[in-house]
């Protein structure tokens, strides 16, 4: 089996070339996806996001959530690794494209839109 190094694969008894960028490509990792898709399901179930998109680039990876299809993403959290010993590799975007908030942590990137969920409770 031809090993990952030399960005190939081995099908039977064919070898593939994987396209330049298929391993070099940013992505999410399991965790970070999980924690955005919890937080993309609350929403959905609180009305305000419809649809979803994300997208894997050699640089960044970015998830997008829409109202509706037809408009600008309400939310846009990108990751961005080359940035993770300056300001920290993860940003939060506005609807406008303005950046709300960055961080090193997921958690603390996410927490403007978290704190949409919160409800005062009158006991």
């Amino acid at each position: 089996m031809a090993s990952g190094a030399d960005r190939s694969v081995f099908t039977g008894t064919n070898v593939i070339a994987f396209p330049k960028g298929a391993l070099g490509q940013v992505a999410f990792e399991r965790q970070e996806l999980q924690r955005i898709l919890d937080l993309y399901g609350r929403m959905v179930a609180a009305g305000q996001w419809r649809d979803y998109a994300i997208n894997f680039e050699a640089d960044a990876a970015s998830f997008s959530a829409y109202r509706r299809t037809s408009e600008r993403p309400q939310a846009h959290i990108e990751k961005r690794p080359a940035l993770r010993s300056r300001q920290g590799m993860w940003t939060l975007f506005g609807e406008a494209g303005q950046v709300l908030r960055r961080g090193h942590e997921l958690a603390g990137v996410l927490f403007p839109l978290e704190r949409r969920l919160l409800k005062v409770v009158d006991g």
